[in-house]
């Protein structure tokens, strides 16, 4: 497994609406393995492709916020089948996006279907942490990230200090 850099916001290819996996096979099998090493390392709950630069249609999750490492969830192609009328307002950061946390509203629970590491169709509702974090990483693979639900204001000034941070980075 290999720790991979993860984007900073704005980056272009953070934007990208990302193709769907061809075949899962041992090259997604480790990328997924890298995503899971990179996520738990940051540490962070969720990790899209995306976010490491890498445009394929997948993520990795595990709010098992006790017991990181208990619970790795890997989604491929995943596609969300059916979504609850009651919408949650919770905080919402992003590995993409660091030390920026911000409301948003979400759907309660979710279900979602998916393509596990080993290519089974998988099918799984979830709720709570589990569904706000499956919706914000579907959001990256759609080029979308939490910061599109704020106002344009607070958008541009999350940005402006995402830029502020990449060169403050890159001077070392």
């Amino acid at each position: 497994m290999t720790l991979r850099p993860i984007l900073i916001h704005p980056d272009p290819r953070l934007r990208k609406v990302v193709p769907p996996v061809e075949t899962v096979d041992d090259e997604v099998r480790k990328l997924a393995a890298d995503m899971l090493e990179t996520m738990y390392d940051a540490p962070g709950i969720g990790l899209a492709a995306p976010q490491i630069g890498v445009l394929r249609r997948m993520f990795t999750m595990d709010c098992e916020r006790d017991e990181p490492g208990a619970a790795p969830t890997v989604c491929i192609n995943p596609e969300i089948t059916w979504t609850s009328d009651e919408i949650v307002t919770s905080e919402e950061g992003c590995l993409s996006i660091p030390d920026y946390y911000a409301d948003v509203d979400r759907h309660e629970k979710i279900r979602m279907s998916y393509l596990d590491e080993n290519g089974v169709l998988q099918e799984r509702e979830f709720d709570g942490q589990w569904s706000i974090c499956a919706q914000h990483e579907l959001d990256h693979l759609n080029g979308k990230l939490f910061i599109d639900y704020l106002s344009p204001v607070r958008r541009t000034m999350v940005t402006q200090k995402m830029k502020k941070l990449k060169k403050e980075r890159a001077r070392g």
